[in-house]
């Protein structure tokens, strides 16, 4: 997964939109869900939105239309295969919570379908269940865009403001820097003024007092006054 993830920080232009929009279409279509959660990859094409390497608005339409038409692909496959779809191999050893998700779907009805949407492994396999439970298309298509629309926008949202703040705060940590810095400096300089100050008082007062040399005038006038 972190390769993924890697791979869609390097990626640039229009690529980055059939990138998203094929990984978040696989994830319910073909069960991609087990391997690499859908809002990672929205969350990190909000983040570029945020470094405007794609456009925020096309990006949503994008990924809102992969998931719904990926749940519907879904949806149809549960409806073809039926319980055999639940005996894959891929499905096999999450045999506990396909249990939960089958009782969830019988309590909630088409609202589990909206419900699942914010679960990896719900996302993942809830459209296929519907699909199996022979679910109208039409109440499972309602509550499969109203999931994909608040799903999608929400986390691309998510990322694209995670993204924004932290340029903003890149930018108030950079000016903060430069103030700290400064400050230092001047209080640096101010302290090295200070201590060559008092080493120089210091010097003053331990220096010796000049010794006073007699005026030998005066002495000769003496000497001339006795004589």
């Amino acid at each position: 997964m972190g390769h993924i993830t890697d791979a869609l920080l390097h990626l640039h232009g229009p690529i980055i939109y059939g990138v998203v929009a094929a990984l978040v279409f696989a994830e319910a279509a073909l069960f991609f869900g087990f391997v690499f959660p859908g809002e990672t990859a929205i969350v990190i094409a909000g983040v570029l939105a945020s470094q405007h390497r794609v456009s925020l608005p096309i990006l949503l339409v994008v990924i809102v239309g992969a998931a719904v038409v990926g749940d519907s692909v879904g949806y149809e496959i549960g409806r073809k295969f039926g319980d055999r779809l639940l005996d894959t191999r891929a499905l096999r050893k999450h045999r506990d919570r396909l249990g939960s998700a089958q009782d969830l779907l019988r309590r909630r009805g088409a609202f589990a379908v909206f419900i699942g949407r914010f679960t990896a492994l719900l996302r993942a396999i809830m459209p296929a269940l519907a699909g199996s439970a022979r679910m109208p298309y039409g109440r499972f298509l309602v509550f499969n865009a109203l999931g994909g629309i608040t799903w999608g926008i929400g986390f691309t949202m998510g990322g694209y403001l995670a993204g924004t703040a932290f340029e903003q705060v890149a930018q108030w940590a950079g000016r903060v820097l430069a103030v700290v810095v400064a400050v230092i400096v001047v209080i640096a300089l101010g302290v090295w003024l200070y201590r060559r100050r008092k080493k120089e008082a210091q010097e003053t007062e331990t220096a010796p007092e000049p010794v006073s040399v007699p005026d030998l005038r005066e002495d000769l006038r003496e000497h001339q006054h006795d004589d």
